[in-house]
């Protein structure tokens, strides 16, 4: 059992001091053939703001690259929302040149704007002769169409919620099943918690159940960036995707899967959802919005 989140809330807000862990940054890896550094480094500043920087160049393929891309594909397998085709593994397989570029420090109230940044950085470097973009900091990849259209999506986005519909896709591995619990990986480069599933049930989930969960978590990430209360969440609180869905109990717990300076690690921790105990007598407190509603609303535009 993770430990109870060893951090320190600001009275009154959805803000928080980590008791420990790195910074976050995104540590984005291109590929290329012929990548010329002074071009990158030029690009990365323009598109990124200021702030990100070029942090390492090889001018030799890495051999590695095919087996790394393939990782990032697996963390995102769950809902097969990566588009990356044969020009994209041809892409990986003929590279000559890789460059490391980072973005700012991230903290809660600048991580949305550096993720957005990051997608418009990721867009140039593939305008610019990179052939192949992921991320180190979630281990998450897109293929290039993929990667250009949430940069666009994010680009034109007017609100925080299309942003999040943008970014979370973008930066955010959603189900991972280390063989107890399911968790997400990547809410930290947007300054927030990830979120874990704990069923409460051994051995395999019958399909439709599986994605019940994997729909929760989902919808409990978006919740997080876009409808969390301005005080926050308090341990023990409610929260369930629509009025006859099961309801789970949060409860914030420390990252402890990743060493505190590992890229995945989340220093907010996760907001880890367990069964609520049933109980006929009470109807659990509907939310502002019904976040299934918002988000299926939105995807159909």
């Amino acid at each position: 059992m993770s430990k109870v989140w060893q951090g320190h809330v600001i009275d009154g807000t959805r803000f928080v001091v980590p008791a420990f862990g790195v910074t976050p940054r995104h540590v984005l890896c291109a590929v290329g053939v012929g990548l010329d550094p002074d071009v990158i480094s030029r690009v990365v500043e323009e598109a990124g703001g200021g702030g990100f920087e070029l942090d390492e160049f090889q001018r030799e393929p890495d051999p590695r690259m095919r087996e790394c891309f393939d990782a990032a594909l697996d963390s995102r397998q769950a809902i097969g929302d990566d588009e990356f085709g044969e020009s994209d593994w041809a892409a990986v397989d003929a590279h000559d040149s890789v460059v490391y570029v980072l973005s700012p420090p991230i903290s809660q109230a600048t991580g949305l704007d550096v993720s957005r940044r990051a997608l418009a950085v990721t867009a140039a470097l593939l305008a610019h002769g990179a052939t192949a973009v992921k991320n180190e900091s979630s281990g998450v990849t897109c293929g290039r169409e993929r990667w250009l259209a949430l940069a666009s999506q994010a680009a034109a986005a007017e609100t925080v919620d299309d942003l999040a519909l943008a970014l979370v896709p973008a930066w955010v591995a959603p189900v991972i099943y280390d063989g107890e619990v399911y968790y997400s990986c990547g809410m930290h480069l947007l300054g927030e918690a990830d979120v874990e599933l704990h069923p409460g049930a051994t051995g395999v989930p019958e399909p439709k159940l599986l994605l019940d969960w994997m729909a929760t978590m989902q919808i409990a990430s978006y919740y997080l960036l876009t409808e969390q209360p301005e005080h926050g969440i308090q341990n023990g609180e409610g929260f369930r995707i629509t009025q006859d869905a099961p309801r789970w109990i949060m409860n914030r717990v420390e990252c402890e899967r990743f060493e505190d300076d590992d890229f995945f690690h989340n220093p907010y921790g996760y907001w880890r959802l367990t069964p609520a105990a049933r109980d006929p007598r009470r109807r659990a407190r509907l939310k502002r919005r019904n976040p299934r509603t918002t988000l299926g609303t939105r995807r159909k535009r």
